[in-house]
């Protein structure tokens, strides 16, 4: 049965270059979408950039140029960029577009009218100078509770500390470096809390599809992690969401509402209905087929984890309570990390995708790395440098472009590039016996199992080829029948591998359906041998190994484009603070504390809170540790050093804290908490 099928990847912003991290999710996307594609279902992907809000705004302002201007000039890079990884998108749009215009104020509308919209007055920080509402990310100061400088209004990312803008010590502007004032101002907010019975019952839930397959909406983490925000017994922990900015914003104005813009986050994921729009006027497409509330086609979005919260949450209620359907299923995936740490500048380890291809790298090494490294769950992915080259160069070139190397030269010169009939071979046999299990690997995401599987068929082959050695049978005259047989299957062999590889490998699928002189390959090839006969192209080289000194290279031109940093700054690890005297240590009174629960913080994906026994008391402290300890439980018992004389602070909605955990921030970037060694008891003095 053939299935509609819509995809998205999320929206890269309009203000920065593509780097390998963008990567990995569009062509995780692009694999999935080449493989409905050829197994004969109607499939389209669409994506665009995210092109408003302040930072665009004022991007453009500091190039002396119009928004508009910036913004088509990133599109066609981005679109470069992604063109050159062979991301085969059928329509790349941007959500500054009358579509997108059209869908957003429809979209409010509709909220409106169903009660989903109010009004309210509320205070936020203001740039005197520039004359704007500031953002939180545009707020800098001290932290309020590690005294950290310039640190961001939402969270400090030295001691992990969460926190409003207003309670930064010392704020100013990040725009202007002004002092900011705290002005009232009327902002629209969606009642997101008045949606999460629905949202509960949505998250948890499944679509069975025309196939009779039933999808799950969300990964089991991702679940888990809805859980949390929204919470199991009906206790409703959702705030609403303040969906408007003030003037000057680079956006879409509010309906009826002079001055106010929609908050990018609203119109973002609307810029996937645009960009399909935009396709469906294209090429004849019925767009109501797709977003009709009953709607039986397929819908998916692939995502980074760090939107997890505006795809599984906003979006679905967005949709719901404007008269849309649902996605189908969210699939969320992890972050890149290069050599076992973040992307970083300096070390030349923050990779641009135009520098990777400007170096002359194929792009399908990378797609093939990356593949090999994917699964269906929410992991991070590491690029170990030294493993790309060994993996691509033993899978790829010496496994599998090698089979069709080392068959094609003989059927050219013995047999006039003809092939005999091998469909009953065992070896063809074991490989169509694969089919219908890699197919379903790919429909699942395991990508990584694919290919483990794809390249122990490689192996079988190759085993197969050096047991009956054709390089010696063409030395037999009468063994020519034999030859004929052995270099037929081999090239069989290497068509089936093919369509197997060919989500992953587009371009070197083209060049092998050109060698095998068939058009393109479909998933049906995969059980189907050539007729006898069927005459084959010469051999052309279809891939070259890596050396060294490319990926060398690679480093030293992203270190070369980073910006001018000092030796401290070019560290991987945070410069050491000034200096403080021995009275000033001695006012920190820290102490040895039990942790007596351990648990995740609801509406917070940056905060846990401890249940902590300091032996002469008890106290709760909120930590800003959450990413570093996906499981909060595992910490219960565990003995920590605290700082006891933290004056109480208010954590927003959530509570007061009642001191400082201590942790380590590693270069890695993780936070890691420290523990007292056996032996030392809840309130003892640490010093």
């Amino acid at each position: 049965m053939t299935r509609k099928i819509l995809v998205t990847s999320a929206l890269p912003y309009a203000n920065g270059s593509i780097h390998l991290g963008h990567m990995v999710e569009h062509i995780q996307t692009d694999i999935w979408v080449r493989f409905q594609k050829l197994r004969g279902h109607t499939c389209h992907y669409c994506c665009a950039d995210d092109a408003h809000g302040t930072p665009v705004m004022l991007a453009a302002e500091k190039q002396g140029i119009a928004p508009e201007d910036m913004i088509a000039r990133v599109r066609e890079e981005h679109l470069a960029d992604f063109t050159g990884f062979h991301i085969g998108y059928d329509n790349y749009y941007s959500t500054h577009s009358p579509e997108n215009k059209q869908f957003s104020e429809q979209i409010y509308r509709a909220l409106k009218a169903n009660g989903k919209i109010e009004s309210r007055v509320i205070e936020q920080l203001f740039d005197p100078e520039k004359q704007m509402f500031l953002p939180d990310r545009f707020v800098k100061g001290e932290c309020p509770k590690c005294r950290a400088q310039d640190q961001y209004g939402d969270n400090c990312e030295a001691c992990g500390a969460t926190y409003t803008p207003a309670e930064l010590i010392n704020p100013y502007s990040a725009v202007s470096g002004a002092k900011p004032e705290l002005r009232e101002s009327e902002h629209f907010f969606f009642k997101l809390g008045e949606c999460a019975d629905y949202l509960r019952e949505w998250t948890a839930g499944s679509s069975t599809l025309a196939n009779g397959r039933v999808q799950a909406h969300l990964q089991p983490e991702a679940l888990n992690k809805m859980k949390e925000w929204l919470g199991e017994n009906g206790d409703n922990t959702l705030s609403d969401w303040d969906i408007s900015r003030d003037a000057p914003y680079f956006g879409f104005e509010i309906p009826d509402a002079p001055g106010k813009y929609f908050y990018v986050w609203l119109d973002a994921p609307v810029g996937y209905m645009a960009s399909f729009q935009n396709l469906c006027e294209r090429i004849g497409l019925n767009f109501d087929d797709y977003f009709r509330a009953d709607s039986d086609a397929e819908m998916y979005h692939f995502i980074g984890k760090d939107i997890l919260y505006f795809h599984a949450l906003f979006w679905p209620a967005m949709l719901k309570f404007s008269g849309h359907r649902a996605p189908t299923a969210v699939f969320a995936h992890g972050f890149l990390t290069v050599d076992g740490a973040k992307m970083s500048k300096s070390r030349g380890t923050f990779i641009t995708a135009k520098s990777y291809l400007e170096q002359g790298l194929n792009p399908e090494w990378m797609r093939y790395y990356i593949a090999a490294k994917l699964n269906s769950k929410i992991e991070d992915i590491d690029l170990n440098l030294n493993d790309f080259i060994g993996r691509v160069n033993s899978d790829l070139v010496g496994k599998y472009v090698n089979i069709a190397a080392r068959a094609a030269g003989f059927v050219a010169k013995r047999f006039d590039g003809r092939l005999r009939d091998v469909s009953d071979s065992p070896l063809i046999k074991q490989l169509f016996e694969q089919s219908e299990q890699i197919a379903a690997d790919y429909e699942n995401r395991e990508y990584a199992k694919a290919m483990r599987d794809i390249m122990t068929l490689a192996d079988a082959v190759n085993e197969y080829t050096d047991a009956n050695k054709p390089w010696e049978l063409a030395k037999q005259p009468e063994q020519a029948a034999r030859l004929h047989e052995v270099c037929s299957e081999l090239i069989n062999a290497f068509k089936i591998l093919s369509v197997y590889l060919s989500p992953v490998l587009p371009k070197v699928a083209q060049q092998a359906a050109a060698f095998l002189n068939v058009d393109a390959l479909t998933w049906q090839d995969s059980t189907r041998t050539l007729p006898e006969n069927h005459i084959i192209n010469p051999y052309k080289h279809l891939m070259h190994r890596i050396e060294e000194k490319q990926v060398n290279g690679l480093i030293e031109a992203n270190k070369a484009a980073a910006p001018e940093q000092n030796e401290a700054q070019s560290s991987a690890y945070e410069p050491v603070a000034a200096q403080c005297s021995f009275d000033d240590f001695l006012k920190v009174d820290m102490r040895v504390a039990k942790v007596l629960n351990c648990e995740a913080v609801e509406g917070s994906s940056k905060l846990l809170k401890f249940s902590l026994d300091f032996g002469f008391e008890q106290r709760t402290i909120f930590s800003g540790i959450a990413a570093s300890y996906p499981n909060p439980a595992e910490l219960n018992g565990k003995t920590v050093i605290a700082v006891a004389n933290f004056a109480p602070r208010k954590m927003a909605k959530f509570g007061v804290s009642e001191g400082m955990i201590l942790s380590a921030a590693g270069a890695d970037g993780k936070l890691r908490l420290l523990e007292a060694q056996a032996g030392a008891q809840a309130g003892d003095k640490v010093g």
